[in-house]
């Protein structure tokens, strides 16, 4: 994709060119959903700029709580904030980058992808009714395949996370039973399993425990190489986590439909269609205390925009439609400093 241009406003430019203050590191903090992209990119963008991101992957919830107290530049989030919450916190939102959530299992004797979940089953394992691998609503959905009788162990996040809304917003909309007693949120009361700190602790606890499922986003899953299931869409296809059928999701989505671009894109329809599929965001302040820290972080995110999609699909992460870059590049207009004069403009 290629953005418009766009330049500094006169005064910041001036003062990114005036001494070494403005080639500070950029800071960051919140979800763990994207860092392995964000990492990516920040290791290039210092090889070919000078400066570096400092992001701290604390989960959305804190970096949420950091952005709202303004001890970083951005703070970045998987479960997009509301516009009441947005206007009250005088932030801008926009999406950096998509993924697919993904079922992650250690199960005796089961290969990658070899066996399939559909949402209804899913949801029952994570409230705790299905409590073993051979049980009889698995077994229907995976003729052929030989399921151990090994009890399923949950693992869950244990900290504030965009990844964990997601998951349940996904749950709630395919069982009734899971929105009633579970709900919808960044930190649910789980009734069965075992907490983790972010998606590497998921990971890792899986990877560690016999039996074991949890979620995490799909760059973890297939860079720790953890077993994954495949799972029924909305259209009743068996379809695995990779890049096309992330892509299939967010292919029609109607990006403007709630301020911020605060979209689900879960459960999207399509034969391809993976069924958790998630947008991750970034949020700014209109107002910074540090304007030339926000013009800078403006700069690194413009840049991953234009140079950083193969970086993103070589993580199995989705870059942002051109459409909806331009779209976001308008709210960029709305970061401005005590004047009221914008960080940058946009040219054509």
């Amino acid at each position: 994709m290629k953005l418009n241009g766009i330049v500094l406003a006169a005064g910041l430019a001036a003062a990114a060119l005036a001494g070494p203050a403005a080639a500070a590191d950029i800071s960051g903090a919140g979800a763990t959903f994207p860092y392995p992209v964000y990492a990516k990119w920040a290791d290039a963008y210092k090889k070919e700029t000078g400066i570096g991101l400092n992001y701290q992957s604390i989960g959305s919830g804190g970096g949420i709580k950091q952005i709202q107290a303004k001890t970083v530049t951005f703070g970045a989030t998987d479960a997009p904030l509301k516009g009441a919450d947005l206007d009250k916190f005088g932030l801008v939102q926009f999406p950096m980058v998509m993924g697919g959530i993904v079922p992650v299992i250690n199960v005796e004797g089961i290969a990658p992808g070899q066996l399939t979940l559909d949402g209804p089953t899913l949801a029952r394992i994570f409230l705790g009714d299905i409590k073993s691998w051979d049980d009889a609503a698995i077994a229907r959905l995976n003729a052929g395949v030989k399921l151990p009788a090994q009890p399923i162990l949950v693992v869950r996040r244990s900290d504030g996370s965009g990844t964990t809304f997601n998951f349940t917003e996904y749950l709630a909309r395919v069982s009734a039973d899971f929105r009633t007693k579970v709900g919808v949120a960044t930190a649910v009361e789980w009734p069965v399993g075992l907490g983790a700190k972010g998606n590497e602790g998921v990971a890792n606890n899986v990877m560690q425990t016999k039996g074991a499922i949890g979620y995490v986003e799909y760059a973890y899953a297939k860079q720790n190489k953890v077993s994954f299931t495949k799972m029924i869409n909305k259209d009743g296809k068996a379809v695995a986590p990779e890049l096309k059928a992330f892509m299939a999701a967010a292919a029609n989505a109607d990006w403007t439909s709630a301020p911020g671009f605060g979209i689900s894109l879960n459960e999207q329809p399509g034969a391809d269609s993976w069924p958790m599929t998630s947008p991750t965001f970034i949020l700014m302040h209109k107002k910074p205390a540090d304007p030339a820290a926000a013009a800078e972080a403006l700069k690194f995110f413009d840049w991953a925009y234009r140079k950083g999609d193969k970086m993103a699909e070589d993580l199995d992460y989705i870059p942002m439609p051109e459409a909806v870059v331009k779209q976001v590049e308008a709210t960029w207009s709305q970061i401005t400093d005590a004047s009221g004069k914008p960080l940058i403009a946009v040219t054509n």
